[in-house]
């Protein structure tokens, strides 16, 4: 069998903040379209993996690479720019435009138009028809001249992963992608992930187990600043150092 093309991989990563260490020697190969979720307990640097990652912080040691580009120390426009996208800390919506607009907005940044140029491309039927396509996809099609600000937070976490998808992505970074979100919202939502995120590679912060299980093909578990297991949910869920570092709670069982 070939070996697995990796999309994400993160070599001996440390990253300390003063005198204090949070990363420390972090080492996780991600295999390209797998589902990851990065979990923890609390203060374990699920956060601080994130930031490296995504270029809000450079880490103090080790590499990160996306495909075969180093993004280590990049900045975050520029990991974007190599196919890294990540959503939900900071919303990526523009409030006043319909949801129609904020997904041509992303179908035209993918396909190398600028913003600028956007009022004189309303007749780019190629953006137009990726943009139907999107929002069919991730289920707003009905909200379709409805402005983002009026859309309900559920369907704004919609139209961010749309936006994601839209702008070419192909690793994808989801912070808590389920926050502040109902049970019967949390199920559809996990849905909606697994089906417009097929095919691409997925990594989430989550703390809710049932997304967890519901979201993940594999589970990188994070304990002071260090992959300790990465493996299959129910290999990580029976796993004594994983049960060890939760102190046999709830969450590990």
């Amino acid at each position: 069998m070939s070996q697995p093309t990796i999309a994400l991989s993160l070599n001996d990563l440390r990253k300390s903040f003063g005198r204090t260490e949070i990363i420390r020697g972090a080492n996780l190969q991600v295999p390209a379209g797998e589902r990851v979720a990065i979990i923890g307990p609390n203060g374990a640097g699920k956060s601080t993996l994130f930031n490296l990652i995504s270029g809000r912080f450079a880490p103090t040691s080790g590499q990160i690479w996306l495909g075969e580009h180093r993004i280590e120390g990049k900045q975050p426009y520029e990991i974007n720019r190599l196919g890294l996208s990540r959503s939900f800390q900071i919303t990526n919506i523009f409030p006043k435009l319909s949801v129609f607009e904020n997904l041509r907005c992303a179908v035209l940044w993918s396909l190398g138009y600028k913003y600028s140029f956007l009022k004189f491309l309303a007749d780019l039927d190629d953006a137009n028809d990726l943009a139907e396509q999107y929002m069919e996809r991730i289920r707003l099609d009905k909200k379709r001249d409805v402005l983002a600000m009026n859309l309900t937070y559920a369907e704004q976490r919609a139209l961010e992963i749309g936006i994601t998808i839209a702008g070419g992505a192909e690793v994808i970074l989801l912070d808590e992608p389920t926050a502040g979100m109902s049970k019967s919202e949390t199920l559809r939502f996990i849905q909606l992930i697994r089906q417009v995120t097929e095919g691409k590679t997925l990594l989430t912060v989550e703390h809710d187990m049932g997304v967890v299980f519901g979201l993940a093909d594999k589970i990188a578990v994070v304990v002071y600043g260090e992959v300790i297991a990465f493996d299959t949910p129910d290999a990580v869920r029976s796993n004594a150092k994983v049960q060890e570092a939760y102190l046999g709670s709830a969450q590990a069982h």
